[in-house]
């Protein structure tokens, strides 16, 4: 029996040698005889019998471009996994050791750009590169290698998995048995080899998101998309950041560079384009920039985003270039995340969102291979929405003329432009709306004009063009110069003529609502003065709330639909409260450069602050924020089968429709930006500098003295402002105990609640109205709390707050551009 066991084995053992003998001296030919092959940049075979991709490597230690994308996506603007959505760039290259291939990508964030090699050797050696996975050599002949990638192309590249986690939608894997190469998605071209997978995600735990949008959360299907590309040639010549110029960067980190030089070097990110004539005033481009709308976008949309996407034309045009940016629809048989076309993506989603525009960016030189744009669909639906708030059009109860569609299409032409502006290497302008209109790239608020007859126009809701900062910055960053032109100087000579023609140019950091403190960059506003842009909102609003009625909706629809476009108009003036918030600490800046004759940062006028504080102080009066009761009367509860979504109110009185909730939301917004822990530490700093400029005491005090130790109101408006002042009352503990608020910010907030309490403990004597008096007691009994145990306290939370951005009333993360789906790896999105 021992001598059958070891004549088996040594059998075995005989048998696994000659089969690995006989793999080793396979050649590629032998291996894929009978599979299906696909010529291109790498030529790879499909083998139909078992489900797997044998990639032939013939350029060993030749290094290429690998961009991993989501061909098909999950539906959710909040968990942020679209169609078409690009994942990270990176620059690859195979290198075989022994029986194995390496994919490794070598770490261009730190470089030596000096020609000695060992210079160059010691930087590539100092910091770490990443093997992204390990083949085994499955046949070879000559210098060629055939290798099995498909593990390599089932694994979750684009970060699904982790997606869900991080968003609470529950704990999911790859399920390989429910998993499969995608060939509709799988083709082969002489600069660009694309791979295509269907992954299913099994797990549990499927969050509300997610089940809102999978048939069987449980089984989640998506598309990755896997691209090799050739790197481009060497004749692209990278141009250097100027942060006056208004373009995305690549970074990084030369160690070559002589002490004292620059050492952290930045290229703008930007498309090739040549003149065929560099010398001609004008000249046709060697190869045009030509974008592509998605397929698959409908009418009169398809329109309006191809018209909106021309607008580019005419900076090109300024610079000389004939035909130079073009738009055309995408050919029904391309692939929209095929590397060689740039796309206009029309991206649905369960609710609306933020659109984006992103880019393949070769890391080494900022060149731009292959642009973007996600569209959501939702978008036009919102605005057309708002404009059925605005207007009250339905006076016999059909369809009107085209005014709200005109309005929502002039939206979608300049959304259309913003996110290709992006793709072009191009980022925010959001002090473009305070310097007339100057850039496509601000986030624009529809602008509307009270008529005589106390009715509303929407004719010039959204701008028709691109603007003058949008052709300066073009100018700067695709201007072609001919070989006797000093580039240098003639980019300065472009910047100093932007700067003369005063166009001010300010992105995100100093616009964003929290933590912005430009007084002329904001998102969704418009005019060049804001606080008269104020008065003109609330005008508006106004004058919406007086005329709003059931003519708002189609005959034949629920009334409870009014709510739908009732929420964005009662919150129109959302915006504004952002930009007149940071007049207040305020600070007036420049991006400039050392001798460039651009002024130092200068502190806002005191006056201009403290009317700034006045300006908000409107937006916290019961007579502003009631709504007219009429509404009340005619809004009823949603109709069976019918849910609440996020887009509604929530209150205490649920399932009514309750005003006092709604104007603690919207007094809230206001305390928010008021008691914001940065700018409490500005007022605080800046008066201890200069005490004519307002400091957060008399702020505060202010605020105070027009709400809670203000007038009175009796019935209904005195319901709304007690409302309004739990709002206030909330965002001063808040800043009291905020971590990040500093000590001095601290200090005068306590200072401020314990002089609060002095006088609310003596109104109390003072007045005969219970409801007034049990408000002010209960304010009190909250004070004492949070004096008790300041470190646990919390005050009451705010009702619930319909999303704003973008434009009305989905909720989405912010980022960077800042806006994108928090985890994902977007490359150069924006």
């Amino acid at each position: 029996m021992r001598r059958f066991v070891l004549f088996s084995f040594l059998s075995a053992l005989l048998f696994s040698l000659i089969a690995s003998h006989s793999l080793a001296q396979s050649t590629i030919s032998e291996k894929t005889e009978g599979m299906q092959k696909y010529e291109g940049f790498f030529d790879y075979w499909w083998d139909d019998t078992t489900g797997k991709i044998w990639l032939e490597v013939d350029k060993l230690d030749q290094e290429f471009i690998y961009v991993n994308s989501l061909a098909a996506g999950i539906g959710s603007n909040d968990i942020g996994l679209d169609r078409s959505q690009l994942g990270n760039t990176r620059i690859v290259k195979f290198e075989k050791v022994g029986p194995k291939v390496l994919m490794v990508q070598p770490n261009y964030d730190y470089r030596a750009t000096s020609d000695n090699p060992l210079e160059e050797k010691s930087i590539n050696e100092a910091f770490a590169q990443s093997v992204l996975f390990g083949f085994e050599v499955a046949a070879q002949q000559d210098e060629r290698i055939l290798i099995d990638i498909t593990d390599f192309l089932m694994q979750d590249a684009h970060g699904v998995a982790e997606r869900l986690s991080d968003t609470d939608q529950g704990n999911y894997s790859v399920d390989a048995s429910r998993s499969a190469i995608h060939l509709p998605g799988t083709f082969n071209f002489p600069k660009n080899s694309e791979f295509e997978v269907t992954l299913t995600f099994t797990g549990s735990g499927a969050g509300s998101w997610l089940r809102s949008v999978t048939p069987s959360p449980n089984a989640v299907t998506v598309r990755q998309h896997h691209s090799f590309v050739e790197l481009p040639n060497d004749d692209y010549q990278p141009r250097e950041f100027d942060p006056r110029s208004g373009f995305f960067t690549v970074d990084y980190q030369d160690y070559s560079a002589p002490i004292g030089g620059e050492f952290y070097k930045q290229y703008i990110v930007r498309h090739r384009l040549e003149k065929k004539n560099p010398e001609a005033e004008v000249s046709e481009p060697v190869e045009p920039i030509i974008y592509y709308l998605d397929n698959g976008t409908p009418e009169p949309v398809r329109s309006a985003l191809l018209e909106g996407g021309r607008w580019w034309n005419q900076a090109f045009e300024e610079i000389g270039y004939e035909n130079a940016f073009q738009v055309r629809i995408l050919p029904d048989d391309a692939h929209p995340l095929d590397v060689r076309y740039n796309v206009i993506n029309w991206v649905h989603r369960s609710t609306r969102g933020w659109s984006y525009g992103s880019s393949v960016v070769d890391p080494r030189t900022g060149e731009i291979i292959k642009g973007n744009v996600l569209l959501g669909s939702l978008r036009v639906r919102q605005d057309y929405l708002i404009a059925e708030g605005l207007l009250a059009p339905y006076e016999e109860g059909i369809e009107p003329d085209d005014k709200m569609l005109e309005m929502a299409l002039a939206r979608i032409r300049q959304l259309s432009a913003h996110e290709i502006g992006h793709t072009l290497g191009i980022a925010h302008n959001f002090a473009a709306s305070t310097n007339d209109l100057s850039s496509v790239m601000d986030y624009p608020h529809p602008r509307a004009t009270v008529l005589p007859d106390g009715s509303l126009s929407l004719e010039e809701a959204y701008d028709t063009d691109i603007g003058e900062w949008d052709k300066r910055t073009v100018a700067y960053g695709y201007q072609d110069f001919p070989d006797n032109v000093n580039e240098d100087e003639a980019l300065e000579e472009i910047i100093q003529e932007t700067l003369d023609m005063d166009l001010l140019y300010i992105s995100d950091e100093a616009a964003r609502p929290q933590s912005g403190i430009h007084p002329k960059a904001h998102l969704w506003d418009y005019g060049t003065d804001v606080i008269d842009q104020m008065n003109h909102i609330l005008e508006i609003r106004q004058t919406a709330l007086n005329n709003f009625d059931e003519e708002v909706i189609q005959m034949g629809r629920p009334m409870a639909d009014l709510e739908n476009a009732l929420v964005p108009i009662y919150l129109y003036h959302r915006y504004q409260i952002e930009a007149v918030s940071k007049l207040i600490g305020g600070v007036n800046y420049a991006y400039n450069l050392r001798g460039d004759g651009q002024a130092n940062p200068q502190i806002i006028d005191g006056d201009l602050q403290r009317d700034a504080v006045q300006s908000l102080i409107q937006t916290l009066r019961a007579e502003t924020l009631a709504l007219p009761e009429n509404i009340l009367d005619i809004i009823p509860p949603q109709p069976a089968q019918t849910p609440y979504s996020r887009e509604h109110f929530r209150g205490y009185s649920n399932p009514m429709l309750d005003p006092v909730a709604m104007a603690e939301v919207a007094a809230n917004q206001s305390a928010t930006m008021i008691f914001n822990p940065e700018r409490g530490a500005r007022l605080t700093t800046q008066s201890a500098r200069n005490p004519d400029l307002p400091g957060l005491m008399e702020v505060a005090e202010e605020v105070l003295n027009a709400t809670i130790l203000g007038e009175m109101n009796e019935g209904y408006h005195g319901s709304i402002q007690r409302g309004i002042n739990m709002a206030v009352f909330r965002n001063l503990v808040g800043l009291a105990s905020h971590e990040n608020a500093s000590p001095d910010a601290k200090a005068i907030t306590k200072m401020v609640l314990e002089n609060l309490q002095v006088s609310l403990t003596e109104r109390i004597f003072e007045i005969d109205d219970p409801t007034w008096n049990a408000h002010f007691n209960y304010i009190l009994d909250l004070i004492e709390q949070y004096k008790e145990d300041p470190e646990s306290f919390s005050t009451p939370p705010a009702p619930y707050t319909p999303p704003g951005s973008p434009i009305g009333s989905g909720k989405t993360i912010e980022y960077g551009c800042g806006i994108f789906p928090e985890g994902i790896p977007l490359g150069n999105l924006r």
